[in-house]
């Protein structure tokens, strides 16, 4: 989200280098700057092998998790013929001819699954069910994270707590793939979700991952230092969504967790004896602090009241609160749609393409290229040529996404269907408007618990979403599977609220005149100095 920042300080460099220099000279110093910031990259590299062995196999695994849900389906808790599922996994429509049939029901209880995957429960026959929803417990337990982080000061528990999570998760499929017909499709379900729920997932890794970022960079390096992490976990996604499909048809469930099993050793192993918490031995208080125990420390309603008061809290502009909670709005109907789409998007290209685990991967793929190319184009032309304010360039990110919506629901054959990531190519540059927005609403020593905020509401979007999808693929899977997108693109709607925000900022700078950039300077030296 933050590479708008690290491409406006490139095109500045660029348009610097070239003034006053012969084209030669300025090639070299090109060269000479791009070799010079590579060195820098990897120099001053920290907790970027982390990152990269824990998002590659979270990917890498997505379509093996699928299959095996799907197949669980049919073989376990349906009790179809091995023969019609093995058609059913083969894509063999022609092997009997009840395929269609068969292929509709097995999908509709493994999207009733995909609802329970987002609820981690644990029966007993003497006890009442308990149910555990998997994004509420990594929203609670980021609204102790940030704060406990930030006042300890220790960032590395935030990165490898996740991991071992992810770790522990993986084990569990493995024996549920060993128990193939012993245990059903819901044990597979709760061997997913409840390992990384407890240990925050990926809403706690990255809030760790900017926080230490944060914490060893100056203000004029963080910029290029979180951009390059940024970057770098999308490079990431991209490549294990390219493998999941690949590696699943190759060594199948087996190798593809085994694989995934050997990654988050490598990135628990080099987090725990390569990556220190900034701070900590200068942090005397922490140290003073650990006498009460992890959990006394972690769990304090200060931590969650310091967080809540980030939203509350009227700052130096004018109405901040309204405008805050607005963007905070805006991020959960902008990425709601995301989550939702997840969740059904692959068993709708299976019955409605005919496509296997690998052209999926492809597909893909794909997408996530032509985001992020359209995110490049938009921060370099829109942002930095046209100058346009960040509210039109998220309503332009948000109507090719509500454009897309139609054609990815009525698509008749995979050409058209991949048109939909060409027409919604604008459509990642949403999630940077919205970031730089909010900062510009709060102080400089906010950003943390605002980060934290995202990651709160980002872990509660799924359990939201992920269920209302689900439920429309399932009721409308006979007569029209592409509904889902057509939802997705009404409940986009409301991110129109980009306009109020230009609005106020209008309103803000005829009532301040030009005020309003000295008072953004006091606050930057007010922090820097503390």
């Amino acid at each position: 989200m933050e590479q708008a920042k690290t491409i406006e300080v490139g095109l500045q460099m660029a348009a610097e280098t070239s003034e006053g220099l012969p084209s030669n000279e300025v090639g070299m110093k090109r060269k000479r700057t791009f070799m010079s910031s590579a060195k820098y990259m990897i120099s001053h590299m920290t907790i970027e092998p982390v990152l990269v062995f824990y998002i590659l196999p979270s990917m890498m695994i997505t379509i093996a998790v699928q299959n095996l849900n799907l197949e669980k389906a049919c073989r376990v808790n349906l009790g179809i013929s091995a023969e019609h599922c093995d058609a059913i996994a083969n894509r063999s429509e022609l092997a009997y001819p009840d395929y269609q049939r068969d292929e509709e029901q097995v999908q509709t209880l493994a999207t009733y699954m995909t609802i329970l995957k987002n609820i981690v429960s644990k029966l007993c026959d003497n006890m009442r069910n308990l149910l555990i929803i998997e994004s509420v417990i990594p929203g609670i337990i980021l609204l102790f994270l940030g704060a406990w982080s930030d006042k300890f000061q220790k960032r590395k528990p935030c990165m490898l707590v996740p991991v071992l999570g992810d770790v522990l998760s993986v084990t569990g499929l493995l024996f549920c793939t060993y128990f193939y017909y012993e245990w059903p499709m819901e044990v597979n379900s709760l061997c997913e979700s409840f390992f990384p729920a407890i240990t925050g997932s990926w809403f706690a890794m990255f809030t760790g991952v900017y926080s230490y970022i944060s914490d060893l960079s100056t203000e004029e390096e963080r910029t290029m230092r979180i951009g390059a992490v940024n970057m770098l976990a999308n490079v990431s996604m991209c490549i294990g969504t390219a493998l999941s499909g690949i590696f699943y048809r190759v060594v199948g469930f087996y190798g593809v967790y085994l694989i995934a099993l050997c990654m988050y050793s490598v990135s628990l192993v080099y987090g725990y004896f390569f990556i220190h918490d900034p701070k900590e031995e200068s942090s005397d208080n922490a140290i003073a602090q650990k006498s009460k125990g992890f959990l006394r420390d972690f769990f304090q309603t200060e931590h969650i009241t310091e967080t809540l008061k980030t939203v509350v809290r009227t700052g130096n502009k004018r109405g901040r609160k309204k405008r805050v909670c607005a963007i905070m709005f805006l991020f959960i109907v902008i990425i709601g749609p995301v989550y939702g789409e997840l969740n059904v998007v692959y068993f709708f290209v299976r019955l409605q393409f005919g496509w296997d685990s690998v052209e999926y991967s492809f597909f893909a793929t794909f997408q996530f290229i032509t985001n992020i190319l359209g995110t490049m184009f938009s921060l370099s032309f829109f942002t930095q040529f046209l100058k346009l304010d960040d509210s039109i360039l998220g309503i332009i990110s948000c109507s090719t996404k509500i454009m897309a919506s139609g054609v990815y629901a009525f698509a008749s054959s995979p050409i058209y269907f991949y048109l939909g990531p060409i027409v919604e190519i604008l459509n990642g540059t949403s999630f940077i408007a919205m970031r730089a927005m909010i900062t510009k609403l709060v102080l400089p020593e906010e950003l943390g618990k605002v980060n934290s905020l995202f990651g709160i509401f980002e872990a509660l979007v799924p359990l939201i979403y992920g269920p209302l999808y689900s439920r429309i693929y399932a009721l409308t899977i006979e007569y029209f599977p592409g509904c889902f997108y057509i939802v997705g693109g009404v409940l986009t709607v409301p991110a129109w609220l980009y306009l109020e925000h230009k609005k106020d900022l209008e309103e803000d700078k005829s009532a301040n005149g030009e005020e309003m950039n000295p008072l953004n300077k006091s606050d930057t030296v007010e922090y820097v100095n503390a």
